[in-house]
């Protein structure tokens, strides 16, 4: 099954028929066409290339050919979805909400938001120094860092202050606990990845079908 493209509209709050309270994330699906597709004889695996949303400028000469050999219209973006052998997907084909029911697990990626440069207590959750016992400047510092005569280098990978956020996330088994057809956007339970109004990419769960 293929996935969709949509962008975060936010969080909010809806009533369960047993009267709790479910957070959910609401996604609004965009305007979303399958523009190529992959097929495991010639390209070594079966996937289907969707495109959302609409250009706001005009694109590369490469990516104007691209669509046009397809006979689509450039959109704002590219994504491929891996899919099964059996699936199958029209060029030009629409898709929608409707590909999804409410109960399903499915996987969400998105771009998490950037903190710029941060320290180890918020980008790791350091425990940082003690706040008494005559410790000075030393309450948000990560302590040592390395060796002393051998092997006297820091290890590759160890955890420092540095850029912390604007990365890719995916979120597993999220379910779907309302779907709107005619405003085409679901309501997933829990928090996604990004920013307000970012790309999410939707897809089935892979492990908690």
């Amino acid at each position: 099954m293929s996935g969709l493209i949509a962008r975060k509209a936010g969080m909010t709050q809806i009533f369960a028929e047993d009267g709790t309270v479910v957070p959910v994330t609401v996604l609004n699906i965009e305007v979303c066409k399958v523009i190529s597709k992959r097929t495991a004889e010639r390209d070594g695996y079966d996937a289907v290339q969707v495109g959302f949303g609409k250009a706001k400028r005009s694109v590369t000469r490469a990516m104007q050919g691209h669509y046009s050999k397809q006979g689509q219209e450039p959109m704002l973006g590219l994504r491929e979805f891996r899919m099964g052998g059996d699936a199958s997907f029209e060029l030009g084909q629409a898709l929608d909400s409707s590909m999804f029911a409410v109960g399903q697990k499915i996987d969400v990626s998105a771009t998490s938001k950037g903190r710029g440069f941060a320290g180890v207590m918020k980008r790791y959750d350091f425990g940082g120094g003690r706040a008494t016992h005559g410790a000075e400047k030393t309450h948000r510092q990560m302590g040592s860092t390395g060796q002393c005569q051998w092997p006297g280098r820091v290890f590759p990978g160890k955890k420092m202050p540095g850029h912390y956020g604007a990365e890719r996330k995916t979120v597993q088994n999220l379910e779907i606990v309302r779907i709107d057809s005619e405003q085409n956007r679901i309501l997933v339970r829990g928090a996604v990845p990004g920013a307000k109004n970012g790309i999410v990419e939707v897809r089935p769960a892979v492990k908690g079908a």
